[in-house]
C-alpha cells in the first residue's frame, strides 16, 4: 500500500482520505481511461445492470461537475440523444453535453431546461412546439460538503435528494427514470415511499465502485407515472 510522505503536516482525516485515494483502484482506472472522476464507474455499473441510458435518450445530470456522470451518459445515449448538465459550479466542456451553470433549485430551472431540450431537438417537423421537451432520465450524484457529523451529513444529502426528486417530477416524461444518491441513516425510507407513489419500480442500488465502507446508496426509480 502506498504511503504519504508528509503525514505529520496533515490532519488525521486528511491523511485517511488521501491514503484511500492513492490506493483506490477506481481512482487509478479513471486516470488511466481519461475519466474526470471515479464516480463515472458507479453510473456505468448501474447502467450495465439496469439499462438506464438508452440510445437516443434525453438525460439531465444535476450537480454534474466535474462531469464524470455526464461523460458516461453522453457516450451511452449516442449522437441521437441529448445530455444537459446543470451545476452551480463551472464545468469544463464535455463532448456531447450541453451545460447550464445554474442552481437546479432556481425557480426558472425547469423552464430553462425544457426550452433547451425543445430548441435543440432534432426533428423533421417544422413546428418546434411539437418537439418533446421532457427528459427521459434525471441523474443526481450530488452530495453536500461533509461536516464530519454523520447525522448532519445524512440530513443534508437527503435534503438534496428530495429536492432532486421534486425537480425530476417536473421535467420527466411518462415512463422516465430517476437515479439519485442517498445515505443510509433512516430518512431515506421516507423518500423511497414517496417515489413508490410516482414510479412503477423503486429500489436501492449499490454498485461495486461505491466503497464498501461507505453508507452511500443509490435510489433507482423507473416508470414515472407522470
Amino acid at each position: 500500500m502506498a504511503r504519504l510522505k508528509d503525514q505529520k503536516r496533515r490532519t488525521a482525516s486528511s491523511r485517511a482520505w488521501l491514503t484511500r485515494q492513492i490506493n483506490d483502484p477506481y481512482v487509478a482506472r479513471a486516470k488511466r481511461e481519461g475519466f474526470r472522476s471515479r464516480a463515472a464507474f458507479k453510473l456505468a455499473e448501474i447502467d450495465d445492470r439496469f439499462k438506464v441510458l438508452k440510445p437516443g435518450a434525453r438525460v439531465v445530470d444535476l450537480g454534474a461537475a466535474p462531469g464524470g456522470w455526464s461523460e458516461i451518459a453522453a457516450g451511452r445515449v449516442g449522437a441521437g440523444g441529448r445530455v444537459v448538465a446543470l451545476d452551480i459550479l463551472d464545468m469544463k466542456p464535455v463532448p456531447g453535453v450541453e451545460f447550464l451553470q445554474l442552481d437546479f433549485l432556481d425557480p426558472s430551472a425547469p423552464q430553462r431546461l425544457e426550452a433547451l431540450l425543445r430548441s435543440g431537438g432534432k426533428t423533421q417537423e417544422k413546428d418546434k412546439a411539437k418537439v418533446d421537451a421532457k427528459a427521459d432520465v434525471v441523474l443526481s450524484d450530488m452530495a453536500a460538503n461533509a461536516t464530519g457529523h454523520r447525522q448532519t451529513d445524512h440530513l443534508r444529502i437527503m435534503a438534496l435528494a428530495e429536492a432532486a426528486a421534486d425537480f425530476a417530477r417536473q421535467v420527466l416524461t411518462p415512463g422516465g427514470v430517476f437515479l439519485c444518491k442517498v445515505l443510509q441513516g433512516g430518512t431515506e425510507t421516507a423518500l423511497l415511499a414517496e417515489l413508490k407513489r410516482d414510479f412503477s419500480s423503486v429500489k436501492h442500488v449499490k454498485p461495486p465502485a461505491s466503497r464498501t465502507d461507505s453508507s452511500e446508496l443509490y435510489l433507482l426509480a423507473k416508470g414515472f407515472r407522470g
